[in-house]
């Protein structure tokens, strides 16, 4: 060996390690700009469906179902008088919780200036895409920490999930999704704490978030990291009574209205009760509002206890994603309401859950199906009802839009079971089969069993 190939033997390794991290950082740095492009062209291509109602026709009851952009964030600007000034809860009751009255409020003041109502109530749309494109992309980021370096690109499919594209700027859903999916990821670092208070900011915006800490729950408790999960349960109470009690106390029927519609709602588009309500199924097709809330609930509430037991007794313990999905499938499966932009709650977690093509590709049809099956189906509504000339073009038939119904009620138990498979047969759990435990898992990640269920009875192992 000569003397420069000892000078290379000893200072090359030690280069070549030195560089090491600077190439991940650069991968990293890539791969993240890729999905910053990816996320805000998904939000580019949501904002021009909504193209032909910014033209006007969100005031037109045909025509917005015709060019499938109809959202409530326009006609709610006022509808709760926000147009006039009204602030939400204190000045005109809300339907929604607190975070989305907010979000609407700060848009409100922003577009304030504008003399014209009609143009305002448009740039009220846009500075509430702005909003919500923000929240979207901080959902796809987050879902690709979640997803562990070797997976970071399946979070494509939150970026470019043509279902979320399409449903994106409905409804304020967004802002919840993104906030949940920073919250798991608070929790997949080990930031008990934050993930607390961003979940509990995401149940002040969307009710259903508050649905995973009975999973997370029973999870820690099989882990034996029940101070982890105090922590983030007591910050995220904190959290939603911060935002929450100044509203209830100042404005208490305002605030109570998000509690009380969800009571006295009946089965409503989308849900497999108004399927059987509309066909007038056997007893199914006739229950009063009170029967039906019980079986809605009676359902739901045997779901999460089949969830519990699977939590408990699987072979290995289901990953904080499997879980997170099969509640939240669970309850809308059972749920009197089903709204096309109820596809964002769920898109994250399936890409999380079960990084595998086809299931999601079949879904996503099913959900795209059923997103221009709704509005089609709300213009034949509209010619029953005579807001909407006798044969006029775009309606389909209750058979037709059914038919999309169940085929996304199928499409969600069918991934359901398959994440039910892989929870029972950990082997065919594409992340745990590349010898990964649970990245999102946080504390929960690689940690022993310590209490589990077996036989019916519980023990510690």
């Amino acid at each position: 060996m000569t003397e420069h190939d000892s000078a290379e033997a000893a200072s090359g390794p030690p280069a070549a390690a030195a560089a090491r991290p600077w190439h991940r950082a650069a991968m990293l740095a890539g791969s993240t700009t890729a999905l910053v492009i990816a996320s805000l062209a998904g939000s580019l291509l949501g904002f021009l469906n909504k193209a032909a109602c910014r033209s006007g026709d969100w005031n037109i009851y045909l025509k917005q179902f015709q060019a499938h952009c109809y959202t409530d964030i326009y006609p709610l600007y006022f509808q709760e008088q926000l147009s006039t000034g009204k602030v939400p809860y204190t000045g005109h009751p809300v339907e929604y919780p607190v975070l989305i009255g907010a979000a609407m409020q700060a848009v409100a003041w922003v577009v304030k200036p504008i003399s014209d109502p009609s143009i305002r109530g448009r740039e009220f749309f846009d500075v509430t895409v702005l909003l919500l494109a923000a929240f979207s992309l901080a959902g796809t980021l987050a879902t690709a920490y979640l997803a562990g370096r070797s997976r970071r690109w399946t979070a494509l499919g939150v970026a470019l999930a043509p279902a979320l594209i399409l449903a994106a700027f409905v409804n304020w859903d967004l802002i919840a999704m993104g906030l949940v999916a920073l919250g798991m990821a608070a929790w997949a670092a080990r930031r008990t704490v934050l993930a607390g208070v961003l979940l509990g900011l995401a149940v002040a915006t969307k009710f259903y978030p508050l649905l995973f800490f009975g999973p997370l729950l029973l999870l820690c408790l099989r882990a034996g990291r029940m101070r982890a999960f105090r922590a983030t349960a007591a910050a995220a109470a904190v959290a939603w009574l911060a935002v929450n009690l100044p509203v209830a106390l100042a404005a208490p029927t305002g605030w109570g209205r998000f509690y009380g519609l969800s009571a006295s709602r009946a089965a409503d588009w989308g849900s497999i009760w108004y399927y059987f309500e509309t066909e007038r199924w056997p007893f199914l097709g006739s229950l009063s509002l009170g029967a039906l809330n019980l079986l809605a609930a009676a359902l739901f509430a045997a779901g999460c206890v089949l969830i519990g037991l699977l939590i408990l007794a699987a072979p290995r313990r289901p990953r904080v994603p499997q879980v997170f999905f099969l509640v939240l499938a669970v309850f809308l499966l059972s749920n009197k309401v089903w709204s096309p932009q109820y596809v964002v709650w769920l898109v994250p977690l399936v890409v999380l859950c079960r990084p595998r093509f086809w299931a999601y590709a079949a879904w996503q049809v099913a959900e795209v199906s059923y997103f221009f099956a709704i509005w089609a189906y709300l213009i034949t509504i509209g010619i029953d009802a005579g807001l909407v000339p006798p044969g006029a073009p775009g309606g389909i038939s209750p058979g037709v839009y059914f038919a999309a119904l169940l085929a996304r009620f199928a499409a969600v138990v069918i991934l359901a079971a398959l994440v039910v498979r892989d929870i029972l047969h950990p082997e065919a759990d594409l992340v745990r089969a590349a010898g990964d435990d649970d990245p999102a898992g946080g504390v929960l990640d690689h940690a022993p069993d310590v209490v589990t269920l077996r036989r019916d009875a519980l023990s510690a192992t």
